[in-house]
């Protein structure tokens, strides 16, 4: 006899239907084809022992089970359910007609309860697609997949539900989840606050720019003066996500297994890998490639803490990501693309010892150790940082001020109103979406100067000695203070402050 079952295997962030074929013959033996790997070859024993502790037999017979396509390679442990119930029904322990309509996948312990899976938002929108009537997953993974409207998802505890279900004695109901209200679920009370914040106004001003128009930006200063803080509020006043945004991360997040009971996320992601990590946990792969955390940071943050402390050749493999805002990961049978279109939030000290340019402390470091210090951070990845600040040790009047600063709610309005003026005027811009991410053409197009502003860009050029690279960033964190300010031109005032935003291009800086 001869039984298929669906199932699907996550490639990148996109599914494909997997076809399972059991077969029963006479004989004695168990075959399993189709690449799959360890974790699979595997399921028979979990599967065995699931079945007996669940008042079921493990057939005495020849049983062939083809994983198609048969070229794909499979992996992982989430097909234990798909495999479990096509024996079941091949060697007809249970009569089920209706199977071929529905995706089932999960991970079986030997009590027959089901692990958790990866991946179960990509393979709900596939099933979807693809017309199945239903997906049966584990219960913990229920909320991510029943976002997908359309489809009905069962999340199952054991093995017996399933069976029960199409025995027809089971009280399996499906799980609704209403998407809009879950997405509209904000946060006005963030975790980490900017009203926490004392002082440093400027750097605050600096950091609603860079969430207003996408810009990545550099933190300089001594330890102490409150990088970190500020950098771990900036998610706070980005705008919220539309839907679109909102499942393109949570699908990012579902194939890395790191949703835990979450429908959809709602929040914008902050990552802050330590300096220790390695180039594949940053921009993804693996033998089995995995998102890294550039992906998992998709339309969010990326926080380096100690940019110079992150090995150079970590930092490279971030150059090409940054401007095309994806990552592409290549192996020898195929090539999977992860997005990561994510803001780069940086810090780090001006210098080994850390107290450059701060007039109360000994400055320890020779000028050869600065440069070499310094030097760990190419050129072209600067180049691809639009903000560099310095940020000065708050005094003790501003420390022990108790007025409340401006709350992160409050500077958010602000952000959104200069978002929403960069989304109606890239509408008819496919990929660009606001200000950092416009292309030459556009810089000239949206980032016309009068001749005031002209005059003042040409004699900071040549009196800062700003680089080639400045000119470009300069205009584009123009526009996003004019958005802020609701300006439809770039005003000479608005070039003025985009020019103090350079400090690392200008000559003698180290000097």
């Amino acid at each position: 006899m001869l039984v298929k079952v669906y199932g699907s295997a996550v490639f990148g962030v996109e599914a494909t239907t997997i076809t399972v074929e059991v077969h029963m013959d006479k004989g004695i033996g168990y075959h399993l084809v189709g690449l799959p790997d360890n974790a699979i070859k595997e399921s028979s024993f979990r599967i065995a022992a699931a079945l007996k502790n669940n008042g079921f037999n493990f057939p005495g017979k020849k049983i062939t089970v083809n994983m198609a396509p048969a070229d794909l390679r499979k992996e992982g442990s989430s097909y234990d359910l798909t495999l479990a119930m096509g024996i079941l029904v091949g060697s007809d322990q249970i009569k089920a007609p209706e199977i071929e309509q529905y995706i089932i996948m999960g991970e079986l312990s030997l009590d027959g309860s089901l692990q958790p899976i990866r991946g179960a938002l990509p393979i709900a929108i596939k099933a979807k697609e693809e017309g199945y009537k239903g997906f049966f997953l584990p219960i913990q993974n229920v909320k991510e997949a029943a976002i997908v409207s359309g489809l009905d998802v069962y999340g199952v505890e054991n093995l017996k539900e399933i069976v029960d279900f199409f025995a027809g004695k089971g009280t399996l109901e499906p799980t609704v989840i209403d998407t809009r209200a879950e997405f509209y679920k904000t946060l006005d009370f963030p975790e980490h606050d900017f009203s926490d914040v004392r002082g440093q106004e400027s750097i605050k001003r600096c950091m609603e720019i860079a969430a207003a128009g996408g810009h990545n930006i550099i933190l300089i200063g001594p330890p102490g003066a409150g990088k970190t803080m500020l950098a771990k509020r900036v998610s706070s006043i980005l705008p919220p996500m539309t839907l679109r945004e909102a499942l393109e991360t949570t699908k990012i997040h579902s194939v890395a297994g790191k949703l835990k009971e979450v429908g959809l996320m709602n929040q914008r992601p902050f990552r802050s890998p330590h300096h220790t990590i390695s180039n594949v946990a940053l921009v993804g792969g693996g033998s089995y490639p995995q998102p890294g955390e550039i992906s998992m940071a998709h339309n969010g943050v990326l926080f380096l803490d100690e940019l110079p402390e992150f090995k150079r050749d970590v930092l490279e493999v971030m150059r090409q990501p940054l401007e095309d805002r994806e990552v592409t990961i290549s192996r020898a049978k195929f090539t999977i693309t992860y997005p990561s279109s994510f803001m780069l939030v940086a810090s780090m000290n001006p210098s080994p010892s850390g107290f450059f340019n701060d007039p109360s402390m000994p400055n320890t470091s020779s000028p050869h150790e600065m440069q070499r210090y310094m030097s760990k951070i190419s050129g072209p990845l600067l180049d691809r940082i639009d903000i560099h600040i310095e940020v000065t040790p708050v005094p003790f009047e501003k420390l022990a001020d108790e007025r409340k600063a401006e709350s992160s709610v409050e500077i958010r309005k602000r952000v959104t109103a200069a978002r929403e003026i960069q989304t109606k005027r890239f509408e008819t811009v496919e990929n660009v979406h606001y200000n950092a991410q416009m292309s030459s053409k556009l810089i000239r197009e949206y980032c016309v100067l009068d001749e005031p502003s002209k005059e003042l860009l040409k004699n900071a050029m040549e009196r800062l000695n700003l680089s080639a690279r400045a000119y470009d960033r300069i205009l584009k964190v123009s526009r996003t203070i004019a958005d802020l300010d609701h300006s439809e031109n770039i005003v000479s005032s608005h070039i003025a402050e985009a020019i103090q935003y350079r400090s690392l291009d200008r000559e003698g800086w180290l000097g």
